[in-house]
């Protein structure tokens, strides 16, 4: 207190100074109306400025949030898009029925979002990891896609992060896929070099379509829904044996730019890969009698 007193007593009069500094402007300002209105347009654009600046960091810092929404709602308009096609396409039929049916199927599954923490596109066998794992809800064998197509299958998952299959792995990726619109099907197969383009296998010679024509999911497999996109046509070629056409498609996924993925968690996918494995457990049971 002593000291306090000391400081006081030795600077009184800058003190004395700062206060009536501080009367005078508000005197100034107060009752002088030029004086008053420039202050007043100052302090605002000094707020402003403020406020703008605080503006625009939160939006930086929720431009997280925003990607993750924008996935998953490019995700559910793709599966929606297809779903109404396939029920403009089939004029004769009850569209209505069809469009119930769409819209019960988009209800069973649910959609895991997740960030791309690893990915590579220049080996034979690319990997994906990403920031979600079974705590989340991830397990193995689910279908993982961005909002433009599809991404990959789930191979290996702790209890925070995942690692994914990559549809550009040249050994391990096998994606059952079907021309849109046509029901031909056959699946995706990665041969290496360019991360945009791969290629369809085994559609049937006398199948009918176009190039620029979109190939999706097909639906066959326990791991993708149907209609999920896959890439556009752009050439045919035979098969080496040919049996078959070989499509050369133009994968929808940038995987050189891959940042926000959604993991498919469908229950129905998940009741036909038990009631399958169950299936092949019998037989090879029978077999071994």
């Amino acid at each position: 207190m002593r000291n306090l007193l000391e400081f006081l007593v030795k600077y009184y009069h800058w003190l004395l100074f700062v206060v009536l500094e501080v009367i005078s402007v508000v005197l100034l300002f107060q009752y002088n109306s030029y004086q008053g209105s420039v202050w007043f347009s100052s302090a605002n654009a000094v707020v402003g400025k403020a406020y703008e600046t605080r503006a625009s960091v939160e939006s930086f810092l929720s431009l997280k949030k925003v990607n993750e929404e924008l996935t998953l709602r490019n995700f559910y308009l793709e599966r929606q898009v297809n779903e109404l096609a396939q029920a403009y396409g089939d004029l004769t039929k009850d569209t209505t029925v069809l469009e119930r049916n769409g819209l019960q199927f988009l209800s069973k599954y649910k959609v895991i979002p997740a960030k791309v923490v690893y990915n590579s596109v220049n080996q034979m066998d690319n990997l994906i990891t990403i920031d979600k794992g079974s705590k989340d809800g991830v397990a193995v064998d689910m279908g993982v896609a961005s909002g433009s197509g599809v991404v990959g299958v789930v191979y290996q998952v702790s209890d925070h992060y995942a690692v994914v299959i990559s549809a550009l792995n040249r050994s391990s990726s096998r994606i059952s896929c079907v021309i849109r619109g046509r029901g031909y099907f056959g699946y995706l197969h990665w041969t290496g070099g360019d991360a945009s383009r791969a290629y369809v296998e085994d559609i049937p010679r006398h199948a009918q379509f176009h190039r620029g024509e979109w190939v999706v999911t097909s639906g066959y497999s326990s791991i993708f829904p149907a209609g999920v996109m896959v890439g556009q046509i752009e050439k045919v070629f035979n098969s080496p044996d040919g049996l078959s056409y070989r499509l050369q498609v133009k994968l929808a996924t940038d995987f050189g730019n891959l940042r926000d993925v959604c993991v498919i968690n469908d229950n129905s996918v998940l009741e036909q890969s038990q009631l399958l494995r169950a299936a092949q457990d019998s037989l090879r049971a029978k077999q071994n009698q």
